[in-house]
Parts: C-alpha cells; sequence; structure tokens
C-alpha cells in the first residue's frame, strides 16, 4: 500500500531542497551539462541536510515519526514478513475487538503466534480498530491466542503500537485493568519464548498488556512510556503545550531506553522512519525477530521463565549520589 508522505514539520527545509532540485531538473533538460555542476551541489546539501536532521532527532520528534499517518502498523508488517498469516477472534466471553489483533503465522522458517496492535491509515480503519486502543476483550483475547501457543509450542511474538488501553466507560465496566494485570500475571508462567517488539506508541498498560517478553525489542523512532508525552505535561504543567519537555523528561525514546536497561535491542529505521520504505523496515524486524527466537529456543522451559522473571525483577535500580 503505497501512502502519500506528507512531510512534519521539522522535515521542512529536507522538501523545499528536493523541490528545488527538482525544479532545476526540470529546467535544465536542455542544457544538462551546464546546470549539472549546481544540481550536484544542492543533491549534497540536501544529503547533509538529511544527515544533519536525522542524526539529532528530539524525543518530540520521534513522537511525531511515530504518530505519521502512513508508518505501517501490525497487518502491515505480517503482510511483509509472514506466510499463511491465520487471523483469530474473539475472547469467548464478550466479542472480538479489533484494536488488537492475533493469529497464527509463519516467519522465516519459524511458526508461531503472533498478537499485535493495530490502528488505521484512514478514518473507516482507525475507527474499525478504534485507533489501535483495545478493550478487555482485546487483552482477553491476547491471553487466549497466547495459551493456545503455550499449548503447541509455539514462540509468542507481541507487536507494540498503541497510546494506551482505551480509558472509555464501557472499558472499565468490562473491568480493563484485571485483563491487563492478568495477563501481566499469566504472561510470567508461559513456557514458550516471547519477543515483543514495539512498532511505534507503547504507551502505558496497553502497552504492558502484552508487552511481558523474554526479549523487548523496539524500532529506532518508537517510544516505551508509562504515559504520552501529552498525558505527562497535563499533569506535571496543567497544560498540554509541554509535550515536547514531557517527552525528553520522560526518557521514553529508543536510546535512553536501551541504556536503562528497559529494551534489549534497538532495531534500525530507513532514514527519516519506517514511513519511508515498509520493506526495509520489515526486513529489519524480521532478522531481529529470528534471531532472538534462535537464541531463546536454547533454553529450556524452567530457564525461560527464570530469567524472564530476574529481567522484570531488574527493573527500576538507582544508584544514590553521595552529597
Amino acid at each position: 500500500m503505497k501512502m502519500k508522505l506528507i512531510p512534519l514539520e521539522f522535515e521542512k527545509p529536507i522538501v523545499e531542497l528536493e523541490k528545488s532540485i527538482e525544479a532545476m531538473k526540470i529546467r535544465a533538460k536542455e542544457h544538462a551539462s551546464e546546470a549539472m555542476p549546481e544540481i550536484e551541489a544542492l543533491e549534497m546539501k540536501l544529503k547533509e541536510e538529511r544527515q544533519r536532521i536525522y542524526t539529532n532527532l528530539s524525543p518530540w520528534q520521534r513522537v511525531q515519526i511515530v504518530r505519521h499517518p502512513a508508518r505501517p502498523y501490525t497487518l502491515d508488517y505480517l503482510k511483509l514478513i509472514a506466510t499463511d498469516f491465520m487471523e483469530m477472534s474473539g475472547d469467548r466471553c464478550f466479542g472480538d475487538d479489533q484494536a488488537l489483533i492475533g493469529g497464527f503465522a509463519q516467519i522465516g522458517q519459524e511458526r508461531v503466534m503472533v498478537i499485535g496492535h493495530q490502528k488505521g491509515h484512514d478514518t473507516k480503519q482507525n475507527i474499525r480498530h478504534n485507533f489501535g486502543l483495545a478493550h478487555p476483550e482485546g487483552y482477553r483475547k491476547a491471553l487466549r491466542l497466547m495459551r493456545l501457543a503455550d499449548k503447541f509450542g509455539l514462540p509468542i511474538v507481541s507487536l507494540i503500537d498503541t497510546p494506551g488501553a482505551y480509558p472509555g466507560i464501557a472499558s472499565e465496566e468490562r473491568h480493563i485493568a484485571e485483563a491487563i494485570a492478568v495477563n501481566l500475571r499469566e504472561m510470567f508462567s508461559l513456557s514458550v519464548p516471547i519477543i515483543a517488539v514495539v512498532l511505534g506508541e507503547g504507551g502505558s498498560g496497553g502497552a504492558l498488556g502484552i508487552g511481558v517478553a523474554d526479549r523487548v525489542l523496539i524500532l529506532e523512532n518508537s517510544y516505551y512510556s508509562v504515559i504520552s508525552p501529552e498525558g505527562c505535561a497535563a499533569i506535571l504543567w496543567k497544560d498540554q503545550s509541554h509535550a515536547p519537555k514531557a517527552a525528553a523528561a520522560l526518557k521514553m525514546s529508543a536510546p535512553d531506553l536501551l541504556a536503562l536497561k528497559l529494551v534489549d535491542e534497538v532495531i534500525p529505521e530507513p532514514t527519516g522512519g519506517a514511513h519511508h520504505s515498509w520493506e526495509t523496515a520489515a526486513e529489519s524486524v524480521k532478522a531481529a525477530v529470528l534471531r532472538q527466537i534462535a537464541e531463546l529456543k536454547k533454553l529450556d522451559a524452567p530457564e525461560l521463565k527464570e530469567k524472564r522473571y530476574a529481567k522484570f525483577r531488574a527493573f527500576g535500580a538507582f544508584a544514590e549520589a553521595k552529597a
């Protein structure tokens, strides 16, 4: 699926240079040799500008990238990296939540169970998938599928991309907090390898509800946080306009998370973000997932569960500075 790439605010200098180069090439068709030095100079400037912008992204700019409407979502990745994907529906209790999808799939030579948040690329799709905001039945469906994977000895691949679980009244009436809490508990008891990949937004309990994994991977521009930047800004400064400051303070971007040992690997993205080349991003995700599965399959079930438990128990360690 090809989508129009709408430039973000900080990308406008790049777009202006691209337009200048294109216009110059059109004007210089008859006298290409004369204009070539100037075109080459502009192309070199464009390359330098891309390097300057994309190697110095702020946490807030990375948040803008992962929210780009053309960024690939779970089903987009599955079309590129998986074969024989068979979607499974329903939580056998209330209904089927399309914000959280899952089913059997084959990635490379590995037969796996995939679960993941799904957003939409247009209004119709977003309404169907509730903007990636899962209800309780979504998390209960995910747990049903994870238990099925455990029964058949299949690795679980969890694809995270949500601003959070759905916070509406209907969600509360059907016990969203309890559904997420049960998932957290039960994922520690599963005997098969679990690999979680943060594809875009990794917000709050909505992300963690399918994020208790042996390996947590994150795409280069994605974030993983207890709260969104806007939510944090509204609480601390009573003003969502402070979201850029909150994004920096939360240490929510991939480099910070890797340094804090909250994720195990940062998966590189194409220059400018995954929406610039779905295929390249998908190949990187596929390679990382298969590599982690191969390593985890070397461990037996008791060792796998023990290491998973120890991994999450180690979170939150800190050192006090001496006065």
